[in-house]
């Protein structure tokens, strides 16, 4: 998934970036809340971690702020403020799911992949398409029962398109997913990752909608 992490603490925010890095996500940090307003106007993220103390803007007016502008991305607050005043605060301004500091980077990660199921509508942590199982609790892709050995890009282009299934997903859909704003994309790196996928999974698994993007096989609109 990617994520945008809003967090003024350079330890604290070097360390989430590095750890869900390695578990997979597209990290893209702020420092600050007045440049985390227009963020979201900008870029397309599955889930944002939210600190509530930044300078010049505190979380609480970038929420709001996202909130009026009908930005529905899933907002897990990470605070060290623990009142049980400040938790209803911020759940009541928008936030979907509120942490106090210190986490474990494990229940961080499950809490995020918990907001981007709900927001896509899965019960479950487990997509399947055909015979594909991507268990992402575990971050285990198998097919036929077999554990597939995918790249990091490569994971997360066939989790975009096992998450919208009957969609097509665009190609600027997918590069926002795939790079953060640290990583720069070859001009065809969709095409390189898909044909490398399709490698891997079978040709047939993954249809070209000409002009548009990629979506599962046998999906229709």
């Amino acid at each position: 998934m990617r994520v945008l992490l809003i967090e003024d603490d350079e330890t604290l925010g070097d360390g989430l970036r590095t750890g869900l890095g390695q578990d997979g996500h597209a990290v893209d940090w702020l420092t600050d809340g007045r440049l985390a307003l227009d963020a979201l106007d900008h870029d397309d993220f599955d889930v944002a971690i939210l600190d509530l103390a930044l300078p010049s803007r505190d979380g609480l007016d970038v929420l709001r702020h996202w909130r009026a502008a009908g930005h529905a991305l899933p907002v897990l607050v990470l605070t060290a403020y623990e009142a049980v005043d400040d938790r209803v605060t911020g759940l009541d301004e928008g936030a979907d799911d509120y942490v106090v500091k210190p986490v474990a980077l494990t229940e961080l990660d499950a809490r995020l992949r918990a907001l981007v199921r709900r927001r896509n509508g899965h019960s479950d942590n487990t997509l399947r398409w055909g015979d594909i199982v991507f268990d992402r609790a575990r971050g285990m892709i198998t097919q036929r029962d077999r554990p597939l050995v995918l790249s990091r890009h490569e994971q997360a282009l066939l989790t975009a398109l096992l998450e919208r299934p009957g969609q097509t997903v665009t190609r600027e859909q997918l590069g926002s997913r795939l790079y953060g704003w640290d990583e720069a994309p070859e001009s065809n790196s969709i095409e390189v990752h898909v044909h490398n996928l399709r490698r891997k999974i079978g040709r047939e698994a993954i249809q070209t909608v000409r002009g548009l993007g990629y979506r599962m096989a046998g999906a229709s609109e």
